[in-house]
């Protein structure tokens, strides 16, 4: 699983002319699934997200996440987040999962963050959206779970 992360002041998400979601100061989150990813990679990223120290505290140090600052969370589904383009003009998308596969993989990051406590906005699986935000910073990061393999999901995940 991959996810771009971007601090905002604010944002929100268009369908079809009308504004689906919205969200104050917090996290912009863009996320894609691939092929082998499950509850392990779900459960990690909503974790990760959470607790991201990315907002600046009383010294102006990168030291508080998302909860601490009373922030929320927008996430939008986007497997181009996946694509290749080392090779050729077209990027290749054979590392993103399928809609099918993909689509209860972003619901189930959607409910795990929202259990976490964290007030959570998303777009509409698989529709043009169109995404209006306030970069604050900027702070971007690019963050990929392990994958199932390897690493410290290995063992939770069959």
């Amino acid at each position: 699983m991959r996810a771009l992360v971007q601090r905002v002041d604010w944002a929100e998400v268009e369908v079809a002319g009308r504004v689906i979601g919205l969200i104050r100061q917090g996290l912009l989150v863009y996320a894609a699934a691939g092929p082998a990813d499950g509850a392990a990679q779900v459960e990690w990223m909503a974790e990760k997200l959470v607790n991201l120290r990315i907002f600046e505290d009383a010294q102006g140090k990168l030291n508080l996440g998302l909860q601490e600052v009373g922030g929320e969370l927008m996430l939008i589904s986007n497997f181009t987040l996946l694509g290749d383009a080392r090779k050729g003009r077209r990027p290749s998308f054979d590392s993103a999962a399928p809609a099918g596969q993909a689509r209860p993989v972003h619901e189930a990051l959607l409910a795990a963050l929202a259990q976490k406590g964290v007030r959570v906005a998303g777009g509409e699986f698989g529709a043009d959206m169109r995404i209006r935000s306030q970069a604050a910073g900027p702070v971007n990061l690019v963050i990929d779970s392990p994958p199932p393999s390897t690493g410290p999901l290995a063992a939770a995940d069959p």
